[in-house]
């Protein structure tokens, strides 16, 4: 498994579409867990600065994460203008054990 950084920059405008659908999204990323598959929710949170969220999810591959960030409501209900996938190592801290 690797850890990822998933960085979300929500689109102009869609205050009022992410806040009808939080609720959703967050019941789909809370369903990210070992039980539920092999994709892994480690944390998530919005920007302070309300442009967007930074996701700390392991996976498998970046393929089969990519893949499952589709049925994100936020991306279902097009909310998201891009999104970032990055490899990450979390070497030292409280998630080192991910790595």
């Amino acid at each position: 498994m690797s850890v990822f950084a998933v960085e979300y920059v929500y689109a102009a405008n869609t205050d009022a579409t992410r806040d009808e659908h939080r609720p959703a999204h967050r019941e789909f990323l809370a369903s990210l867990k070992p039980e539920n598959g092999p994709i892994t929710l480690v944390a998530s949170g919005p920007y302070t600065d309300g442009s967007g969220a930074l996701l700390l999810i392991s996976a498998p591959d970046e393929a089969t994460l990519g893949e499952a960030l589709k049925n994100d409501p936020f991306n279902i209900h097009n909310t998201i203008a891009a999104l970032r996938i990055t490899g990450w190592v979390p070497v030292t801290g409280e998630l080192s054990h991910h790595a």
